[in-house]
């Protein structure tokens, strides 16, 4: 995407820089006003590309968190715990909010799926001791059962 230059009066950029909650606040106040030719561009696309890879990358974290549970879940049988399944339950609910404030995200969440499953089963051998070739390769339940607040694996 290509972004405006930044703007020639200095002290758009120097307020973004030093008092980040005051520019955001005036923004919001010149956006209100409809002062547009008072608008800090460049930071205002900046803040708000980042809002959105922020909230990605809120969803992936949950998915990765409750992959990781479930595959604990799943491999140290001995170890199953209430605090587990209360932590599927909570990233799940999380990710369900997310999806309702922002269904563009599934189709993000569908194509992070594999890589966040492979990421997990990596941080889940450093975790549990378990080698990461006993884990299978990919994972063997579908996006929408680990989404499913009902299921777990047997």
């Amino acid at each position: 995407m290509t972004h405006p230059a930044r703007p020639p009066n200095p002290s758009d950029q120097t307020l973004y820089e030093q008092d980040y909650v005051r520019w955001l606040e005036e923004t919001a106040h010149h956006l209100g006003q409809k002062f547009f030719d008072r608008l800090d561009l460049f930071n205002l696309i900046e803040e708000m590309e980042d809002m959105g890879r922020s909230e990605k990358r809120s969803i992936e974290s949950n998915l990765r968190i409750i992959l990781m549970h479930l595959l604990e879940w799943q491999y140290q049988l001995e170890q199953r715990s209430g605090s587990w399944r209360g932590s599927i339950a909570e990233h799940r609910i999380r990710i369900r909010k997310s999806l309702k404030e922002s269904p563009s995200l599934k189709p993000y969440l569908t194509e992070v799926f594999a890589e966040s499953y492979q990421d997990t089963v990596h941080i889940a051998s450093q975790e549990t001791g378990i080698p990461t070739h006993q884990f299978p390769t990919v994972c063997e339940w579908s996006l929408q059962q680990i989404l499913d607040e009902e299921w777990i694996p047997n």
